[in-house]
């Protein structure tokens, strides 16, 4: 949920693997039948993925941790990828532009494409994060028009194309309360997917007709589209900061005192990419545990005793809850916050050790 629309500025937001689907290099004659993606084309059990604004925040170790699972990756950004030694590559494009879209997502995964012979078929996946990443980074009308017109361009090429596999960011803050003007409550706890959202900034809202795009372009296509509702996205190096949001909890109202580590965002990309026929789906992309020294329905009660628990809520859960990922995608996270915080009595108290 980052990058911008030039393919991305990104706060979310190579080469990658020059290894190509068992195909031989250098054949000038190949024919379309032996063309990856054929029936008659082996294939390794990686996926050909375009990712767009991998450059940023977030895309910046869910591409490494997809190419760990095997898939071969090509970036769509506005920037190079930071890590220069993790083998991605980065085609420059502007995701505003249709035609760019749909000329990125049929070009070769590194230089070294240029050596099978062929032109590059269309991905097996598209994963699209290339956004700006939240508000005030431009204009309010230049954020919603480029957020929403950049998800429009990657959706309707994939479809057009024929990729049936399509990922995007939406985000928490279709909750509304994220960058609401002043102190806003949530309707109910948990935040769920069939939660009403009616957020009141731009930026939120341009992630909702985001969502209404893939379910329109998931029904006239059958395509399978999943929309990440992503959490506020947490590096390896951001722990040192959680002392302050477990001994302050206000802090973190805005983001319903969940999150989202950067890896374990990778590992449900991974987890979308292979469960299919799921046709359009919602999932909320958080990890797994409430962000505070206390069990979740008590602090609820306690912190906002006007709204309503709809649920029994697990004793630590995440008040924007991952419980459909998990259940649907079997996602399980590995990275708790509790491992990497300071006072380990929190951990031995939840059996993390």
């Amino acid at each position: 949920m980052e990058h911008s629309m030039p393919a991305g500025i990104d706060l979310l937001q190579g080469t990658a693997s020059a290894a190509g689907d068992g195909i031989t290099s250098g054949r000038a004659d190949v024919q379309p039948e032996h063309l990856p993606g054929s029936a008659q084309q082996p294939r390794a059990a990686g996926k050909r993925i375009v990712f767009t604004g991998g450059s940023g925040k977030a895309g910046r170790h869910v591409i490494p941790y997809l190419q760990k699972q095997g898939h071969k990756v090509l970036n769509l950004d506005l920037v190079d990828f930071p890590d220069k030694d993790a083998g991605v590559f980065t085609l420059k494009a502007d995701l505003t532009n249709s035609g760019e879209v749909f000329n990125a997502l049929t070009t070769h995964y590194t230089m070294a494409g240029y050596e099978q012979g062929y032109p590059e078929p269309p991905p097996d996946a598209v994963i699209h994060f290339g956004a700006f990443a939240r508000n005030m980074i431009v204009p309010d009308n230049k954020c919603f028009a480029d957020n929403v017109t950049s998800t429009y361009n990657v959706i309707e090429a994939a479809c057009k194309l024929g990729v049936k596999k399509v990922v995007i960011a939406s985000s928490e803050t279709t909750y509304g309360v994220c960058f609401a003007e002043g102190d806003y409550d949530y309707h109910q706890f948990p935040l769920e997917e069939d939660y009403d959202v009616d957020p009141m900034d731009s930026y939120a809202l341009s992630k909702l007709c985001g969502e209404r795009t893939a379910r329109t372009f998931a029904r006239r296509y059958g395509a399978d589209i999943y929309a990440l509702r992503i959490g506020n996205v947490i590096e390896p190096h951001e722990y040192g900061d959680f002392e302050v949001y477990v001994n302050k909890p206000e802090t973190r109202k805005r983001n319903a005192w969940s999150y989202i580590d950067a890896r374990d965002l990778g590992q449900i990309c991974d987890l979308c990419i292979k469960k299919s026929q799921l046709g359009f789906q919602v999932f909320n992309a958080t990890n797994t545990t409430i962000t505070t020294k206390v069990p979740t329905e008590q602090f609820l009660k306690e912190t906002c005793p006007n709204v309503k628990i709809t649920r029994k809520m697990d004793e630590w859960e995440a008040p924007l809850s991952n419980r459909k990922i998990r259940e649907v995608l079997g996602f399980v996270e590995n990275h708790n916050w509790r491992q990497y915080y300071p006072d380990s009595s929190i951990a031995q108290k939840l059996g993390i050790q």
